[in-house]
């Protein structure tokens, strides 16, 4: 089959970026051949025009048109990440751990912050579903509640035209899902601590009905009952660190016996109160012990470091990638493994 070029006699104007035609007319091709070339599309073209097409693309430093990709592809190299605080340290290794993979695999993460709303939640995956991602990683908590009928019916859309979707955590029926065992690993750290002499207790953690929170609640009361503490005492408000500071001083008004264990369901919320017990006076250690979950780097650099449980955020997030690209992909059990780090915030009774 003859090939039709486009037109060779027309120059492009300096200083405006090269379009698709500019590409096919500089390889002498036509334009459907230079688009299936450099937009990805399955249809077969002679390995001589191909070489054309990429070294007119060279020469004139074209760069390819996403939205195009995506309608030659089905879906475009983009990842689409959900988080809901990019300030979180915890969402932020997990992303970079996304974008790792990515960049190993030659995708392109896009990040969106859903702030735990699920109304926000819905409009941004309806506005990401328009990129033709290749997966979408949903890694904001989940809440008890389930996925509302409109999220839901967005997803479903999404997954029709060709896009994967992962999960981080139970929520979400009918897709991939990677689960960090956040009951085991707050059963463990509780345990571990009521080893080592604690009986008193207090929780600080989000609002009932968070996942997350609820799972790491029930986990850590069942740990430290079942070692011989006292049922713990819970108060409840959100992930940030000025909730950790809030509900800490509403605990302190309410009176803290020295030798009393905190328990912040976050690394973070542990670190507000570590603010909150300083400016009553009291000291973290031997007076009040304090502990967290998730082990981010800043837990290790405060004074005393911060018992934690370990878990490897940034080999979540990679793995969470994985299960958006891999289509033979089954969960790397490592990746996801939890571990008790016992530091100088919460020593023996």
């Amino acid at each position: 089959m003859s090939e039709t070029t486009v037109d060779a006699g027309r120059e492009r104007p300096r200083g405006v970026a090269a379009t698709l035609h500019d590409v096919a007319r500089e390889a002498g091709v036509s334009l459907a051949t230079a688009s299936r070339v450099l937009n990805g599309s399955t249809r077969k073209v002679a390995e001589s025009y191909r070489e054309r097409v990429e070294a007119a693309a060279a020469r004139l430093g074209y760069s390819a048109n996403l939205s195009a990709q995506a309608t030659a592809r089905g879906t475009s190299g983009i990842i689409a990440l959900l988080v809901a605080d990019i300030a979180d340290p915890y969402f932020g290794q997990i992303a970079s751990g996304v974008a790792r993979g990515a960049d190993e695999a030659g995708l392109i993460v896009t990040i969106a912050i859903t702030e735990r709303d699920p109304d926000r939640e819905v409009r941004l995956v309806r506005a990401l579903r328009g990129q033709r991602p290749r997966g979408l990683i949903l890694a904001a908590s989940r809440t008890t509640g389930g996925t509302t009928p409109e999220l839901q019916q967005e997803l479903d859309a999404l997954a029709a035209s060709g896009g994967r979707i992962v999960a981080l955590g139970r929520g979400i029926d009918d897709v991939r899902t990677v689960i960090i065992d956040n009951l085991a690993g707050a059963r463990a750290l509780a345990s571990s601590l009521a080893g080592l002499g604690y009986r008193r207790a207090v929780i600080l953690a989000a609002y009932a009905g968070m996942r997350t929170s609820d799972d790491r609640v029930a986990g850590f009361t069942e740990g430290f009952t079942s070692g011989g503490g006292e049922p713990p005492r819970v108060y409840r408000g959100g992930f940030t660190r000025d909730s950790g500071e809030r509900l800490m001083h509403e605990a302190l008004e309410d009176g803290i016996e020295p030798g009393t264990l905190v328990f912040g369901v976050n690394d973070v919320v542990a670190i507000g109160a570590l603010a909150a017990i300083r400016a009553a006076g009291r000291s973290v250690g031997h007076d009040i012990a304090l502990a967290g979950f998730d082990d981010i780097p800043t837990g290790r650099d405060v004074t005393p470091a911060l018992t934690t449980v370990r878990v490897p955020l940034e080999a979540v997030g990679h793995e969470t990638l994985r299960a958006a690209v891999d289509a033979d992909w089954t969960v790397d059990p490592a990746a996801l493994e939890l571990s008790v780090e016992l530091r100088d915030s919460t020593p023996p009774r």
